[in-house]
């Protein structure tokens, strides 16, 4: 009986003596745990310039504060503070949810262009047949707007009163022409001087084609030496009739147009082309020139790019030479056009690794293995599914390629729940994020250098101000390279 009282008082004992070194080894370490490390403070694992005597939360982003031991050592390490919108994702995660990572890489490629264009008939082929005199139209044939007609095709025939003393004054030449010298003397007939009776008649012949008689009646009168009571209008090319203005008996002013017609043997396709690409379009680059309701396709070439800019558009216009065999294209039809450009070296990604929000472009970049933070880029050029980064990353660098979306919408309920929901801005001082807006509405921003620098509370904003030198380099954006 004394065996077992002594027995359970030596366990009590034990037992009492384990518990007393246990609270007094809790009492003894002060974060709580095993160690018996000093904790000297706590600081916002986000804006490690804030320091508390006690543990607790961060006044100004929520985020539980941690100690910092006598030895310097933090459970976080002593790497920068992450981004708002930092998102861990193991590997097993990344599969199951397909996020992909790739290298940032520099490459040059050729891309299709595709642009659409409308057929204009060339200016350098259209050809207006007008009055030189005054008169009224006798005939007129039945071509009409749109018509195919061939060179030297009768049109209609006019009368002009005007037209009588040009066509006396030729076939007078002509006759003077034919007279030998002797012969000439002896009828008294006097060339002018410094001509001879050949280039009178040439003079005369020339003065008939600028009234509009043709050449082929210019032929009939010196055979048979009769003047005509009308003149006829011929068609002066192959083409089509793009306007007619006459009718039989119309009355007519010198300097009326008859007709406009033009030569579609070639003609232009004037494409648009938006501002960010056109640079990359140029004068004698190949193109194709596609007319899908035929299923057929020409082969041209850039002629030049027009320097007006459409506002209704936003674009530039790019006009093209083709060849039009058997008038496949005519005025006002709608093509496709193709130009091959030849894209400058770049650091680009795959369109899928950009989040567009039309304000903001972000990339979510590999910080470590299963660590991304969300990295804001600006942009140049933009074909397929390529697009070229001109600020905010570097070759080598690793990105999210597959599965950006997922991720995104991850980050942004990390940002949120350390307050911040639109912009992020990096407070140079401190190196925390901030929401842009509300730094902005609690006064917490400076204009500095052409842009705006916020901060995440009035002692970094202060400390800026007070030495802002200090902070330039960090608050200074990248200059950016050109985007061509």
């Amino acid at each position: 009986m004394k065996k077992t009282a002594l027995a359970l008082a030596s366990v009590a004992l034990l037992g009492g003596a384990f518990l007393a070194g246990a609270w007094f080894a809790h009492r003894a370490s002060p974060a709580g745990g095993a160690s018996a490390r000093k904790v000297l403070y706590w600081v916002d694992p986000m804006h490690p310039a804030y320091r508390s005597d006690r543990a607790g939360i961060a006044p100004d982003c929520g985020m539980q504060l941690e100690p910092v031991y006598e030895d310097g050592a933090t459970p976080a390490g002593d790497g920068p503070p992450r981004a708002a919108g930092a998102v861990t994702l193991p590997a097993g995660q990344q599969q199951l949810l397909g996020v992909k990572v790739a290298a940032v890489e520099r490459t040059r490629a050729a891309q299709a262009v595709r642009l659409y264009g409308r057929v204009a008939a060339q200016e350098t082929r259209t050809f207006t047949v007008n009055a030189a005199l005054e008169g009224a139209v006798r005939e007129v044939s039945a071509a009409s707007t749109g018509s195919r007609v061939r060179r030297d095709q009768w049109l209609a025939t006019v009368f002009a009163a005007e037209a009588r003393a040009p066509l006396q004054a030729y076939i007078t030449a002509l006759d003077v022409m034919d007279r030998d010298p002797a012969m000439r003397r002896e009828a008294g007939v006097v060339v002018a001087a410094g001509t001879t009776a050949s280039s009178s008649a040439l003079y005369t012949v020339e003065r008939l084609r600028a009234i509009g008689v043709s050449q082929r009646q210019i032929d009939e009168i010196r055979r048979t030496r009769h003047i005509p009571n009308t003149l006829e209008v011929l068609s002066p090319v192959d083409g089509i009739v793009l306007e007619r203005n006459v009718s039989a008996g119309q009355k007519f002013d010198k300097g009326f147009t008859w007709f406009r017609i033009a030569n579609l043997d070639r003609v232009w396709v004037v494409a648009d082309v938006f501002e960010n690409e056109a640079p990359l379009v140029r004068a004698g680059m190949a193109a194709r020139v596609l007319v899908p309701q035929q299923g057929r396709a020409l082969t041209a070439k850039v002629a030049e790019v027009l320097p007006q800019f459409d506002p209704a558009t936003r674009t530039l216009k790019v006009r093209l030479d083709v060849e039009n065999p058997g008038l496949l294209l005519r005025p006002e039809m709608f093509v496709d056009v193709e130009v091959s450009v030849e894209l400058p070296e770049a650091t680009a990604i795959p369109v899928d690794a950009l989040v567009d929000s039309g304000l903001r472009k972000t990339v979510f970049v590999e910080r470590a293995p299963g660590e991304f933070e969300p990295r804001a880029v600006e942009t140049g050029w933009r074909f397929g599914d390529r697009v070229e980064v001109t600020r905010g990353l570097a070759p080598g660098d690793r990105i999210v390629v597959s599965g950006t979306f997922l991720v995104d919408s991850e980050s942004r309920l990390r940002a949120a729940a350390n307050g911040v929901y639109g912009a992020a801005a990096k407070d140079p001082v401190c190196g925390m994020e901030v929401d842009e807006a509300k730094a902005r509405a609690g006064g917490k921003v400076v204009h500095r250098g052409g842009h705006d620098v916020f901060f995440c509370s009035d002692a970094c904003k202060a400390r800026f101000e007070k030495a802002p030198e200090r902070f330039e380099a960090a608050a200074s954006p990248a200059p950016a390279k050109p985007a061509l």
